[in-house]
């Protein structure tokens, strides 16, 4: 089962901000890639708050019909990558986010992207 179309970009932003994740930006993959239709960038502020983000975000998925979550990097927790499909989460501690600087590569800097408050 699946969330419909658009529910899990809402669903994965208000379970960041419950989370108290940080500096989240979108950004919208629409035309760019078939990888997925929108790609989510957030920080968490040690080891321990990115995992506690990532177990929110994938907990808060499964309960609303998500199968298939696929998740890299939750050992470490330096960067942890959520695949949900149609939305792909990447939850970064701030030194290793400024390290790979995903935003500047998926191109986070045109008009159109936006930074979530």
């Amino acid at each position: 089962m699946k969330l419909d179309d658009g529910a899990a970009l809402p669903l994965i932003l208000g379970t960041l901000d419950d989370a108290k994740a940080e500096d989240t930006v979108v950004i919208d993959l629409t035309g760019k890639t078939s990888l997925a239709d929108s790609m989510i960038i957030t920080s968490g502020r040690s080891n321990r708050h990115v995992a506690s983000i990532a177990d929110r975000v994938i907990e808060a998925l499964k309960e609303s019909g998500q199968h298939g979550v696929k998740v890299e990097g939750m050992p470490h927790c330096d960067w942890v990558l959520i695949d949900a499909g149609d939305v792909i989460v990447h939850v970064f501690r701030p030194e290793v986010r400024h390290f790979y600087n995903l935003e500047k590569m998926w191109g986070g800097d045109r008009p159109g992207e936006r930074a979530v408050s």
